[in-house]
């Protein structure tokens, strides 16, 4: 797929209108002709630059999303996440991501492509760069290389995430993720 013929400005105004459309209508309801009337283009413009509406959501959500773990290295394993929450809080990404991805949980059981998109574009880059994170703290001796709980860290993230949501109807916050991280991650990390 040849992405060179548009701007990083008109890529990224499409991303942004497609994360517009996904809050208004939700991933089912979203279609490439939505997408082309609000962007004002072509759907054959859509397809040459994305195989269809799974990739063009998950990178538009990569695109749209100003924290990633692969960004962050302060020295420490603690600094790295603080500086994570902050980010991600600074932004209100948090509860831009949350809201999202409700959107987007119900429409990924259904729907094999996405689900595949969404792990290939979104989730295997942010656990390849929580692995790095986490490789770099046991070098620095932070964790002990044979920590049991170490496969189990992006389970613990993605779980406070989800089970805030559910549990008491509202994002996960830096502060929440602060204390979690805190009370919860750092303490089956040995840190």
């Amino acid at each position: 797929m040849g992405r060179s013929r548009l701007t990083p400005e008109r890529e990224a105004e499409l991303y942004d209108a497609v994360l517009d459309l996904l809050r208004e209508v939700g991933y089912d309801a979203l279609t490439m002709d939505a997408v082309a009337a609000r962007t004002r283009s072509s759907k054959a413009t859509l397809y040459r630059q994305w195989q269809g509406k799974p990739e063009l959501v998950a990178r538009a959500l990569r695109h749209c999303k100003p924290v990633s773990t692969g960004d962050v290295d302060t020295g420490t394993l603690r600094g790295d996440f603080a500086e994570l929450v902050r980010r991600a809080d600074e932004h209100g990404q948090v509860e831009k991501d949350a809201a999202l991805m409700r959107g987007l949980g119900m429409a990924i059981h259904g729907n094999p492509d996405l689900h595949q998109a969404l792990r290939d574009v979104l989730l295997d880059p942010e656990v390849t760069g929580l692995t790095a994170m986490l490789q770099r703290a046991i070098d620095r001796g932070e964790i002990a290389a044979d920590c049991p709980a170490l496969p189990f860290a992006p389970h613990m993230i993605v779980g406070a995430l989800i089970a805030c949501q559910l549990m008491e109807g509202r994002p996960a916050d830096g502060a929440f993720l602060s204390a979690y991280l805190d009370a919860v991650v750092f303490p089956a990390l040995g840190v």
